[in-house]
């Protein structure tokens, strides 16, 4: 209601200070609830509205084939108003905000449509006029004023001049694709085969081209498993080969599928060096990987494969190290320690032991997606000293435990609370659970002892 209310005070022109900052919060808390709200809307949302599915929450300078990051669509907008298209844009803006707060819907999409009309020639003109000319390329790049400017505006351009055909081929298929099978193809390829013959004769190659590309980025956002976009290209060829699929139109879902795994690396290189949770992203990298390999042929030379090879190395290189660090952050905690080197009533660092037994638990997930991501060696290695060293070094803990005296007490009994928590992880909770009680049973016996020497 907020929102909507803002929106018709801004198209009765009466935009208070922070308005467009207020709209921009709500705007951003209305997606991510992912539930549909009645929008009143202006003309700049009604423009970019069919860009929608193919827009991401993605840095700016993050290239994604087929896609554009929703953060530049501001700039884009200015750029229409003021560089490209002033006065149409201009007239053609306040017209639409007119019949929208008059609540003509049908009137402020014929406008709309008028205005993607117009601003389709006009991208196409400019960008062929600096086409072979680096300087007025980069002068464009600057007006328009987004890192990847001349790529952004290839993909506005193409989706509003296919806006029609992908609005069929979003009748066509279901909201949610959890397998795609050789229906769902099926339909992709005779909404391909009909858009196409749709177009004027002689239309160029690189239009048809934007369409297939257009149609697939869309498909792909209705995948639950975006890398089974790749089965399209398999399906449509009939075969697994890459160089005969890199010959057909359908080569494209191939590579919007590893652009899309390629920003999931991007995603885990920036979740692991911010220290938070990447076990989904891990799953998900493995999985699109190994989809990948399954549905095609990779094991010949190819682009495609250099560029799998290149992910899998970029994704083995992020992980190894520390992977390999683990055993050495436990033996530090777990080491045993000549009483001399134990302040009275000290205990482990609980934000160190916390940050171990995430690392412990890292590599423990590793394990199950260690082939795919060219860790496995490592991976294994890492584990088994592990293994080893708990094994070996909780029994030595527990007899120190037993003639541990006051002041080193706690200290020991922090150090088997800790070794506790990793061998819940690595042997499993009975394991875990057989060591407490054998730690409880050292104190009992540690406490008879001091008892009987008392005594």
């Amino acid at each position: 209601m907020l929102v909507a209310e803002l929106e018709r005070a801004v198209l009765r022109g009466e935009e208070a200070a922070g308005t467009s900052l207020i709209l921009q919060e709500l705007r951003h808390a209305i997606r991510a609830a992912g539930q549909p709200v009645d929008r009143v809307g202006d003309a700049e949302r009604l423009f970019f509205a069919p860009l929608e599915p193919f827009l991401i929450e993605d840095a700016a300078d993050h290239k994604r084939s087929g896609r554009i990051a929703r953060v530049s669509l501001e700039s884009i907008w200015a750029w229409l108003g003021r560089d490209l298209m002033p006065a149409e844009a201009k007239a053609l803006s306040e017209d639409i905000n007119r019949a929208l707060y008059n609540d003509d819907r049908v009137k402020a999409d014929q406008l709309t449509r008028a205005l993607h009309d117009r601003a389709v020639m006009r991208i196409r003109e400019t960008v062929t006029a600096v086409t072979g000319d680096d300087k007025a390329r980069r002068r464009l790049a600057v007006q328009v004023g987004t890192p990847r400017a001349l790529d952004d505006l290839a993909t506005v351009a193409a989706v509003l001049a296919n806006r029609d055909a992908l609005a069929e081929l979003t009748r066509r298929l279901p909201s949610q694709i959890r397998v795609l099978e050789r229906e769902h193809v099926d339909i992709i390829m005779a909404w391909a085969d009909m858009a196409a013959s749709k177009k004027a004769p002689g239309t160029a190659a690189a239009n048809n081209a934007d369409l297939l590309l257009c149609g697939l980025t869309l498909v792909m956002g209705r995948l639950a498993a975006p890398w089974q976009l790749v089965r399209i290209a398999t399906l449509a060829a009939e075969t697994d080969d890459t160089a005969r699929i890199a010959e057909t139109p359908w080569a494209a879902a191939v590579t919007i599928a590893l652009s899309e795994i390629e920003a999931l690396v991007r995603e885990l290189r920036v979740e692991h060096k911010a220290h938070r949770p990447i076990t989904a992203l891990l799953k998900a990298i493995h999985d699109a990987v190994r989809g990948v390999r399954t549905e095609m042929d990779l094991s010949v030379d190819s682009p495609w494969s250099r560029q799998l090879v290149h992910i899998r190395t970029e994704v083995s290189n992020l992980l190894r190290a520390e992977i390999e660090s683990a055993p050495g952050h436990v033996r530090r905690l777990l080491r045993p320690r000549p009483v001399k080197e134990i302040a009275a009533g000290s205990l482990l660092d609980a934000i160190d032991v916390s940050d171990t037994e995430m690392l412990v638990e890292f590599v423990a997930a590793c394990r199950n997606y260690a082939s795919e991501l060219a860790v496995s060696e490592a991976t294994m290695r890492s584990f088994n000293e592990l293994q080893h060293y708990l094994e070996t070094g909780t029994k030595v803990l527990l007899d120190g435990m037993r003639h541990a005296g006051d002041a080193d007490r706690p200290f020991r009994q922090s150090q088997i609370d800790a070794a506790i928590r990793f061998c819940r992880i690595v042997f499993g909770a009975d394991y875990a659970g057989l060591l407490a009680k054998a730690a409880e049973i050292a104190i009992q016996a540690a406490t008879a002892e001091r008892k009987a020497a008392r005594a």
